[in-house]
């Protein structure tokens, strides 16, 4: 088994846990609003901040898949060399927007959350642990475009 295929594994293995919690928490909130008529204080803040997680990690897990949402009008049209090189240009534009957005940007959202103690309303957690995701799913991104890049197949 590769690195690729091993961290492949390990974001699907954290994916379906924050799915699984994210389906238990809607289903208990439902529960707890029309059944008990008592609706539970913490599901809601929890459910956005797995939706938070999904949604970064899921990003991150479909570039490294490149089933990600792409217009690529002029990558059908070329081939070969030229293809290529087109590819590599863009996986070094995403490598690098993941790069100053989400890792340095991230970073420096989570650092200024856990320095100014910043926690939730209904959890109490610090909102650095949410927003580490970000930095996360920007090195994920960052090493599958660098690994798609160099083990890339032209598909005619």
């Amino acid at each position: 088994m590769t690195i690729r295929q091993k961290i492949d594994r390990i974001i699907e293995i954290v994916l379906v846990s924050i799915m699984s919690i994210l389906v238990i928490d809607v289903l208990w909130q439902v529960f707890s609003r029309y059944i008990l008529a008592s609706p539970s204080s913490f599901t809601d803040e929890l459910a956005g901040f797995l939706l938070i997680w999904v949604g970064l990690l899921g990003s991150a897990y479909v570039a490294g898949k490149n089933e990600h949402l792409a217009i690529d009008l002029m990558l059908q049209k070329m081939k070969d060399v030229k293809k290529r090189r087109l590819q590599i240009i863009i996986n070094a534009i995403v490598g690098a927007f993941a790069l100053f957005v989400m890792v340095i940007g991230g970073i420096w959202l989570v650092y200024t959350r856990f320095y100014l103690g910043v926690n939730s309303a209904a959890l109490a957690l610090p909102l650095g642990y949410v927003y580490l995701v970000v930095p996360i799913s920007g090195i994920l991104i960052i090493y599958y475009t660098i690994d798609n890049s160099l083990n890339q197949n032209i598909e005619e």
